[in-house]
């Protein structure tokens, strides 16, 4: 029998479930940090039971970030359902170890379970549009804070708008008779509801044994089943968890937690204009509800105390390419202020900061891209089109576009001559004339077609060095699909003469096939597809950022596609 408000509807899959979501929702009242324990146990056992339906169960000792890295690779976790399983566990993480966590943490904790555990049963059960009803809100704590009485008053507005005639006066029935019990009554029920806590809590640790035995058991049956039935099962997963429903106050939690990941020192409830922060020398911060003469901005991004961007955050059904003009309103309305370092150049074109984004908490889908991703805009010039982002700028990569003269490293390449020590062939600068006039004119795909023999490697070269000196372009990757070829371009690179005899590599920093990583110096990094694949999709430690590399030339590539079936 179901015993939790709001992870019922999970007993019939696991009973660990409901126990464990009816203990943190009996928590929160007295003890957040015990209620955000509870819920980190649920993360992990919902984890668990995924992996076994899907064979790749291990060992209960697998640590949850582990376990969560595998079932990503295996394709079977959006970007949405990742964040929000690392969001449980990272607060349960705090919980554990430090004692902390708060009433809001802990509220935040429930409502992002009860979606994992909606995402679960839509997954198992095949049913995509079933929906246990509206969040219960649980019981108030003794102690709380303006945010969270608010938040507490609307899951309870809306439960009601959402339950039936029926449903609201069982529920005022109830509530009367609790009013009616004598003092004697009172203790008596409370006695009762303390045992029966207490046996609940028996019964979660008793289930460890039996929760191992049902792992095995699934992962047996798994392993049973034909591999394209279980890639049938990790696709659904995927797909579930990008159409969840989350609320706007969960979806600007994560989007904190997406530019924390950037960078950024954000939080949405404590860092804001109303609470007194302001910018400072040396940091970069997102401080929420920054006040402009058209209402106040959902964020604006400040790095050493100047303004940098406005952000517009949107409830995940809002079209996110449509509402990045609230956020162009914000920085036309968004005047200098006491304490706020100016930025040369503002404003533009009416705008008092250089950059606009807009967001709503969903992963950038190409198959429905004014719908996902966060969009952008660089303001500085009218002609300037709103675009598409996988992830957020990083406070480093958003100066270095700001300090970027598009206009003036355009008249330098038309000023530049090519006279290098190397000679080039006449179809080799019209092809390099041919493709810059392709970047002034705003293209940011463009195919150069030459034949085996006519000196593409050269014709490369020749290209990138211009771009880098005219300051177009920041840091090139320069991608092949062999490691031969990517050590013939990093020879290439070394002994082609440039200028005043001078190679290439003696005038700018190269990092060849070996070198994962680069730094502020670098201007080229020589990779290979197949090892770029892996660091975007399947990364130790976090992809690399979006503003790593501001321009990619891919050496036909078209080998690697062919016949890496993994790509």
């Amino acid at each position: 029998m179901a015993v939790s408000a709001n992870f019922g509807f999970l007993a019939p899959h696991d009973g660990q479930l409901d126990r464990l979501g009816a203990l943190a929702e009996r928590f929160f009242s007295e003890d957040a940090s015990t209620s955000i324990l509870k819920i980190r146990q649920f993360g992990e056992v919902l984890a668990q039971l995924t992996a076994a339906r899907l064979g790749m169960w291990g060992s209960p000792e697998e640590n949850q970030n582990d376990l969560l890295r595998r079932l990503r690779d295996r394709g079977a976790l959006s970007r949405e359902v990742l964040d929000l399983f690392h969001l449980i566990r990272k607060a349960g993480n705090q919980a554990a170890h430090d004692d902390a966590g708060d009433h809001r943490l802990a509220l935040s904790c429930l409502k992002n379970a009860r979606i994992l555990g909606i995402w679960f049963h839509r997954t198992v059960s095949g049913d995509r549009a079933f929906s246990p009803g509206p969040f219960v809100p649980p019981a108030d704590p003794r102690q709380e804070g303006r945010a969270l009485m608010a938040e507490l008053e609307r899951l309870r507005v809306a439960l009601a708008e959402r339950q039936s005639e029926h449903e609201r006066i069982a529920a005022e029935s109830r509530a009367e008779t609790e009013r009616r019990l004598s003092a004697e009554e009172r203790v008596a029920k409370a006695e009762a509801e303390r045992q029966e806590w207490e046996r609940l809590a028996r019964e979660v640790d008793a289930d460890r044994s039996r929760l191992e035995a049902e792992l095995v058991t699934a992962q047996a049956a798994a392993a049973a089943r034909p591999a394209e039935a279980l890639q049938e099962v990790a696709q659904a997963a995927q797909e579930i968890g990008q159409t969840l429903d989350i609320d706007e106050r969960e979806t600007r939690r994560l989007i904190d937690e997406r530019l924390r990941a950037a960078g950024w020192t954000v939080d949405s409830e404590t860092i804001t204009h109303a609470a007194g922060v302001r910018p400072q020398r040396g940091e970069a911060v997102a401080i929420a509800e920054w006040p402009t003469a058209n209402g106040p901005a959902d964020y604006v991004l400040f790095v050493d105390g100047a303004p940098l961007a406005t952000v517009e955050a949107k409830r995940r059904n809002h079209n996110v390419s449509q509402v990045i003009d609230q956020a162009q309103r914000y920085a036309a309305g968004l005047a200098p202020s006491p304490g706020v370092a100016p930025l040369d150049g503002a404003p533009w074109d009416g705008f008092g900061v250089p950059f606009a984004f807009s967001s709503n908490g969903r992963s950038f889908l190409r198959q429905i891209p004014e719908l996902t991703g966060i969009w952008f805009r660089d303001l500085r010039r009218p002609t300037n089109l709103r675009r598409p982002l996988e992830d957020w700028y990083t406070p480093g990569g958003l100066k270095q576009l700001l300090e970027q003269d598009i206009e003036a490293a355009r008249e330098a390449l038309l000023r530049e001559p090519f006279a290098y020590n190397f000679g080039l062939r006449d179809y080799q600068e019209k092809a390099i004339r041919s493709i810059e006039q392709a970047i002034a004119a705003g293209q940011d795909h463009i195919l150069v077609a030459m034949a085996t023999g006519t000196g593409k490697t050269k014709t490369c070269i020749g290209l990138i060095y211009r771009l880098l000196k005219a300051n177009r372009f920041r840091r090139v990757l320069f991608l092949v699909d062999r490691t031969a070829l990517g050590d013939q371009a990093a020879g290439a690179f070394k002994t082609t003469k440039m200028e005043q005899q001078r190679d290439f590599a003696d005038i700018y920093e190269i990092r060849e096939l070996g070198d994962l990583t680069v730094d502020a110096a670098t201007r080229v990094h020589i990779a290979t597809v197949q090892a770029l694949v892996k660091r975007v999709l399947y990364p130790a430690d976090g992809p690399p950022p979006i503003d790593q590399y501001d321009c990619i030339v891919v050496d036909e590539c078209h080998r690697g596609y062919l016949l890496d079936r993994e790509m």
